[in-house]
Protein backbone atom coordinates (compact mmCIF):
# COMPACT_ATOMS: atom_id res chain seq x y z
CA UNK A 1 0.00 0.00 0.00
CA UNK A 2 3.20 2.13 0.07
CA UNK A 3 4.03 2.00 -3.20
CA UNK A 4 0.58 3.77 -4.24
CA UNK A 5 1.49 6.96 -5.75
CA UNK A 6 -1.26 10.12 -5.39
CA UNK A 7 -1.07 13.29 -6.68
CA UNK A 8 0.81 15.97 -4.72
CA UNK A 9 -0.73 17.85 -2.62
CA UNK A 10 1.67 21.12 -2.88
CA UNK A 11 2.37 24.49 -1.79
CA UNK A 12 3.89 25.71 -4.14
CA UNK A 13 1.84 24.49 -7.02
CA UNK A 14 -1.78 25.57 -4.86
CA UNK A 15 -3.90 22.85 -3.08
CA UNK A 16 -6.51 24.23 -6.11
CA UNK A 17 -4.43 22.30 -8.48
CA UNK A 18 -4.71 19.23 -6.78
CA UNK A 19 -8.50 19.22 -6.55
CA UNK A 20 -8.23 19.64 -10.42
CA UNK A 21 -6.45 16.84 -10.81
CA UNK A 22 -8.51 14.64 -8.53
CA UNK A 23 -12.04 16.25 -9.55
CA UNK A 24 -10.65 15.20 -13.16
CA UNK A 25 -10.76 11.08 -11.72
CA UNK A 26 -13.30 9.37 -13.01
CA UNK A 27 -15.31 7.32 -10.26
CA UNK A 28 -16.02 3.51 -10.18
CA UNK A 29 -19.05 1.72 -10.75
CA UNK A 30 -20.52 -0.73 -8.22
CA UNK A 31 -19.16 -4.03 -10.04
CA UNK A 32 -15.67 -1.81 -11.27
CA UNK A 33 -15.35 -1.55 -7.42
CA UNK A 34 -16.12 -5.13 -6.79
CA UNK A 35 -13.91 -6.68 -9.40
CA UNK A 36 -10.91 -4.42 -8.17
CA UNK A 37 -11.30 -4.90 -4.47
CA UNK A 38 -11.57 -8.85 -5.64
CA UNK A 39 -8.00 -8.26 -7.23
CA UNK A 40 -6.26 -6.23 -4.67
CA UNK A 41 -7.49 -8.72 -1.88
CA UNK A 42 -7.09 -12.05 -3.39
CA UNK A 43 -3.79 -11.28 -5.78
CA UNK A 44 -2.31 -8.48 -3.90
CA UNK A 45 -2.72 -6.16 -6.73
CA UNK A 46 -1.55 -2.99 -5.99
CA UNK A 47 -2.42 -1.25 -9.50
CA UNK A 48 -6.06 -2.56 -8.43
CA UNK A 49 -5.93 -1.03 -5.00
CA UNK A 50 -4.26 2.44 -6.79
CA UNK A 51 -7.39 2.79 -8.46
CA UNK A 52 -9.83 2.27 -5.21
CA UNK A 53 -8.09 5.37 -3.96
CA UNK A 54 -7.69 7.39 -6.39
CA UNK A 55 -11.25 7.09 -7.10
CA UNK A 56 -12.35 8.30 -3.59
CA UNK A 57 -9.45 10.66 -3.19
CA UNK A 58 -12.88 13.54 -3.36
CA UNK A 59 -14.57 11.42 -0.90
CA UNK A 60 -11.55 12.67 1.29
CA UNK A 61 -11.76 16.58 0.76
CA UNK A 62 -15.92 16.69 1.25
CA UNK A 63 -15.01 15.32 4.66
CA UNK A 64 -11.91 17.14 5.17
CA UNK A 65 -14.00 20.05 5.05
CA UNK A 66 -15.99 19.42 7.71
CA UNK A 67 -12.97 19.98 10.12
CA UNK A 68 -11.51 23.41 8.37
CA UNK A 69 -12.95 25.07 11.67
CA UNK A 70 -10.30 24.02 13.90
CA UNK A 71 -7.73 26.33 13.10
CA UNK A 72 -5.48 23.79 10.42
CA UNK A 73 -5.16 24.21 6.91
CA UNK A 74 -6.91 21.87 4.81
CA UNK A 75 -3.99 20.35 2.44
CA UNK A 76 -2.98 18.61 6.24
CA UNK A 77 -6.28 17.37 6.89
CA UNK A 78 -6.94 15.67 3.22
CA UNK A 79 -3.38 14.60 3.65
CA UNK A 80 -4.65 13.14 6.53
CA UNK A 81 -7.80 11.72 5.50
CA UNK A 82 -5.64 10.23 2.70
CA UNK A 83 -3.74 8.01 5.15
CA UNK A 84 -6.77 6.87 6.46
CA UNK A 85 -8.43 6.17 3.14
CA UNK A 86 -5.40 3.80 2.24
CA UNK A 87 -5.99 2.04 5.72
CA UNK A 88 -9.68 1.31 4.56
CA UNK A 89 -8.59 -0.07 1.04
CA UNK A 90 -6.55 -1.80 3.03
CA UNK A 91 -8.54 -3.81 5.14
CA UNK A 92 -11.98 -3.69 2.61
CA UNK A 93 -13.85 -7.16 1.71
CA UNK A 94 -16.13 -6.70 -0.96
CA UNK A 95 -17.66 -9.70 0.39
CA UNK A 96 -19.68 -7.72 2.81
CA UNK A 97 -21.41 -6.13 0.22
CA UNK A 98 -21.42 -2.68 1.13
CA UNK A 99 -19.97 0.13 -1.57
CA UNK A 100 -16.14 1.18 -0.03
CA UNK A 101 -17.18 4.87 0.30
CA UNK A 102 -19.18 3.22 3.27
CA UNK A 103 -16.59 1.42 4.86
CA UNK A 104 -13.49 4.40 4.15
CA UNK A 105 -16.05 7.04 5.79
CA UNK A 106 -15.23 5.99 9.06
CA UNK A 107 -11.49 5.30 8.81
CA UNK A 108 -11.25 8.93 6.80
CA UNK A 109 -12.75 10.73 9.85
CA UNK A 110 -10.77 8.61 12.45
CA UNK A 111 -7.50 9.38 10.87
CA UNK A 112 -8.79 13.61 10.71
CA UNK A 113 -9.75 13.03 14.27
CA UNK A 114 -6.98 11.96 15.61
CA UNK A 115 -4.90 14.57 14.18
CA UNK A 116 -7.01 17.46 15.15
CA UNK A 117 -6.72 15.97 18.96
CA UNK A 118 -2.93 15.44 18.48
CA UNK A 119 -2.94 19.13 16.99
CA UNK A 120 -4.64 20.34 20.29
CA UNK A 121 -2.96 18.29 22.78
CA UNK A 122 -1.66 20.70 24.30
CA UNK A 123 -5.12 22.03 25.40
CA UNK A 124 -5.90 19.13 27.38
CA UNK A 125 -8.95 18.58 25.67
CA UNK A 126 -9.75 15.32 27.11
CA UNK A 127 -9.35 11.72 26.10
CA UNK A 128 -12.58 9.74 27.20
CA UNK A 129 -15.13 9.93 24.13
CA UNK A 130 -18.12 11.79 25.79
CA UNK A 131 -14.87 14.64 25.86
CA UNK A 132 -14.46 14.42 22.60
CA UNK A 133 -17.97 14.37 21.48
CA UNK A 134 -17.68 17.54 23.11
CA UNK A 135 -14.49 18.79 21.38
CA UNK A 136 -15.58 17.94 18.00
CA UNK A 137 -19.49 19.04 18.12
CA UNK A 138 -18.79 22.23 19.88
CA UNK A 139 -17.75 24.03 17.06
CA UNK A 140 -19.65 22.34 14.60
CA UNK A 141 -22.61 24.08 17.50
CA UNK A 142 -21.38 27.57 17.73
CA UNK A 143 -20.54 28.06 13.91
CA UNK A 144 -24.01 27.24 13.20
CA UNK A 145 -25.18 29.92 15.55
CA UNK A 146 -23.19 32.69 14.57
CA UNK A 147 -23.90 31.85 10.84
CA UNK A 148 -27.11 31.96 11.73
CA UNK A 149 -27.69 34.86 13.83
CA UNK A 150 -24.31 36.58 13.02
CA UNK A 151 -23.95 37.23 16.67
CA UNK A 152 -22.04 36.27 19.70
CA UNK A 153 -22.40 33.32 21.75
CA UNK A 154 -24.21 34.17 24.81
CA UNK A 155 -25.39 32.44 28.38
CA UNK A 156 -28.48 30.92 27.26
CA UNK A 157 -26.68 29.51 24.08
CA UNK A 158 -24.28 27.62 26.16
CA UNK A 159 -27.01 25.95 28.41
CA UNK A 160 -28.67 25.25 25.20
CA UNK A 161 -25.36 23.56 23.88
CA UNK A 162 -24.95 21.20 27.09
CA UNK A 163 -28.58 20.17 26.76
CA UNK A 164 -27.86 19.18 23.32
CA UNK A 165 -24.77 17.47 23.73
CA UNK A 166 -25.91 15.84 27.06
CA UNK A 167 -22.79 17.44 29.23
CA UNK A 168 -23.19 19.81 31.81
CA UNK A 169 -22.95 24.04 31.13
CA UNK A 170 -19.38 23.76 33.17
CA UNK A 171 -17.73 21.31 31.17
CA UNK A 172 -19.37 23.40 27.80
CA UNK A 173 -17.85 26.29 29.02
CA UNK A 174 -14.42 25.06 30.22
CA UNK A 175 -13.93 22.88 26.43
CA UNK A 176 -15.21 26.46 25.02
CA UNK A 177 -12.56 28.19 26.86
CA UNK A 178 -9.61 25.28 26.25
CA UNK A 179 -10.50 26.16 22.51
CA UNK A 180 -10.64 29.54 22.35
CA UNK A 181 -7.55 29.98 24.28
CA UNK A 182 -3.64 29.86 23.49
CA UNK A 183 -2.43 25.71 23.48
CA UNK A 184 0.92 27.13 24.96
CA UNK A 185 2.52 30.22 26.67
CA UNK A 186 4.21 32.07 23.84
CA UNK A 187 6.31 33.37 26.42
CA UNK A 188 7.55 29.89 27.44
CA UNK A 189 11.80 29.03 26.54
CA UNK A 190 11.44 27.62 23.10
CA UNK A 191 14.63 24.84 23.73
CA UNK A 192 16.36 23.76 26.45
CA UNK A 193 20.05 25.12 25.24
CA UNK A 194 18.87 29.05 24.99
CA UNK A 195 16.61 29.77 27.37
CA UNK A 196 16.38 33.40 26.32
CA UNK A 197 14.89 32.14 23.31
CA UNK A 198 10.94 32.31 23.69
CA UNK A 199 8.79 30.64 21.42
CA UNK A 200 6.92 33.42 20.17
CA UNK A 201 9.90 35.19 18.13
CA UNK A 202 9.34 32.08 15.77
CA UNK A 203 5.62 32.58 15.10
CA UNK A 204 4.96 35.32 12.19
CA UNK A 205 2.49 38.22 12.96
CA UNK A 206 -0.23 37.43 13.65
CA UNK A 207 -1.92 41.12 13.28
CA UNK A 208 -4.63 41.00 10.33
CA UNK A 209 -3.89 43.36 7.58
CA UNK A 210 -6.09 45.92 6.78
CA UNK A 211 -7.81 44.09 3.80
CA UNK A 212 -8.21 41.20 5.93
CA UNK A 213 -10.24 43.24 8.53
CA UNK A 214 -11.67 44.87 5.76
CA UNK A 215 -13.16 40.93 4.60
CA UNK A 216 -14.44 40.27 7.61
CA UNK A 217 -16.37 42.97 8.47
CA UNK A 218 -18.39 43.09 5.41
CA UNK A 219 -18.55 39.40 5.83
CA UNK A 220 -20.21 40.28 9.00
CA UNK A 221 -22.15 42.69 7.14
CA UNK A 222 -23.44 40.21 4.50
CA UNK A 223 -24.60 37.98 7.38
CA UNK A 224 -26.82 40.83 9.07
CA UNK A 225 -28.39 41.61 5.20
CA UNK A 226 -29.03 37.90 5.04
CA UNK A 227 -30.52 37.71 8.28
CA UNK A 228 -32.77 40.83 8.00
CA UNK A 229 -34.09 39.02 4.23
CA UNK A 230 -34.90 35.92 6.22
CA UNK A 231 -36.61 37.44 8.94
CA UNK A 232 -39.68 39.20 6.29
CA UNK A 233 -40.34 35.36 6.15
CA UNK A 234 -41.63 35.37 9.78
CA UNK A 235 -44.76 37.09 11.03
CA UNK A 236 -44.56 39.60 13.83
CA UNK A 237 -45.02 37.81 16.54
CA UNK A 238 -42.47 35.10 15.27
CA UNK A 239 -40.28 37.65 14.86
CA UNK A 240 -40.30 39.23 18.34
CA UNK A 241 -39.89 35.64 20.29
CA UNK A 242 -37.15 34.83 18.32
CA UNK A 243 -35.65 37.79 18.57
CA UNK A 244 -36.46 38.01 22.45
CA UNK A 245 -34.80 34.19 22.54
CA UNK A 246 -31.74 33.73 20.15
CA UNK A 247 -30.65 37.91 19.11
CA UNK A 248 -31.19 39.49 22.52
CA UNK A 249 -27.69 39.48 23.69
CA UNK A 250 -29.43 39.10 27.66
CA UNK A 251 -32.33 36.37 26.36
CA UNK A 252 -35.95 36.70 27.57
CA UNK A 253 -37.14 33.12 29.46
CA UNK A 254 -39.96 31.76 28.64
CA UNK A 255 -41.82 32.81 31.77
CA UNK A 256 -41.74 36.00 31.04
CA UNK A 257 -42.66 35.76 27.03
CA UNK A 258 -45.51 33.17 27.96
CA UNK A 259 -46.65 36.07 30.69
CA UNK A 260 -46.57 38.68 27.51
CA UNK A 261 -48.39 36.64 24.90
CA UNK A 262 -50.43 35.17 27.29
CA UNK A 263 -49.60 31.37 25.62
CA UNK A 264 -48.13 28.53 27.61
CA UNK A 265 -44.29 28.12 27.70
CA UNK A 266 -44.57 25.08 25.75
CA UNK A 267 -46.54 27.14 23.34
CA UNK A 268 -43.34 29.88 23.28
CA UNK A 269 -40.99 27.25 22.78
CA UNK A 270 -43.01 26.23 19.81
CA UNK A 271 -43.22 29.19 17.70
CA UNK A 272 -39.45 29.71 18.14
CA UNK A 273 -38.54 26.48 16.76
CA UNK A 274 -40.56 26.64 13.81
CA UNK A 275 -39.53 30.75 13.46
CA UNK A 276 -36.04 29.07 13.46
CA UNK A 277 -36.88 26.55 10.88
CA UNK A 278 -38.02 29.05 8.70
CA UNK A 279 -35.14 31.45 9.51
CA UNK A 280 -32.81 28.53 8.43
CA UNK A 281 -34.43 26.83 5.57
CA UNK A 282 -34.67 30.59 4.06
CA UNK A 283 -30.69 31.45 4.75
CA UNK A 284 -30.09 27.67 3.34
CA UNK A 285 -32.07 28.04 0.12
CA UNK A 286 -30.31 31.82 -0.28
CA UNK A 287 -26.85 30.26 0.02
CA UNK A 288 -27.96 27.53 -2.54
CA UNK A 289 -29.15 29.99 -4.89
CA UNK A 290 -25.93 31.94 -4.69
CA UNK A 291 -23.57 29.20 -5.06
CA UNK A 292 -25.55 28.28 -8.11
CA UNK A 293 -25.30 32.26 -9.56
CA UNK A 294 -21.54 31.71 -8.85
CA UNK A 295 -21.04 28.54 -10.86
CA UNK A 296 -22.95 29.62 -13.70
CA UNK A 297 -20.95 32.95 -13.83
CA UNK A 298 -17.82 30.80 -13.45
CA UNK A 299 -18.39 28.66 -16.26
Amino acid sequence: MSNINLPVISTSSGFNKYLQEINNIPSLTKEEEFLLAKSYLENNDLEAAQRLVLSHLKLVVKIAIKYKNYGLPLPELVSEGNIGLMQAVKKYDHKLGFRLSTYAMWWIKASIQEYVLKSWSLVKIGTTSAQKKLFFSLGKIKHRIINTYARAINDQDYQEMADELGVSLKEVVEMDQRMAGPDISLNRSANREDENAEIIEFLPEQKPNQEISLLQKQDIENKKLVLAEAMQVLNEREVKILTARKLNYSPETLDSLSAEYNISKERVRQIESRAFEKLQNYVLARISRDGQLIKAISE
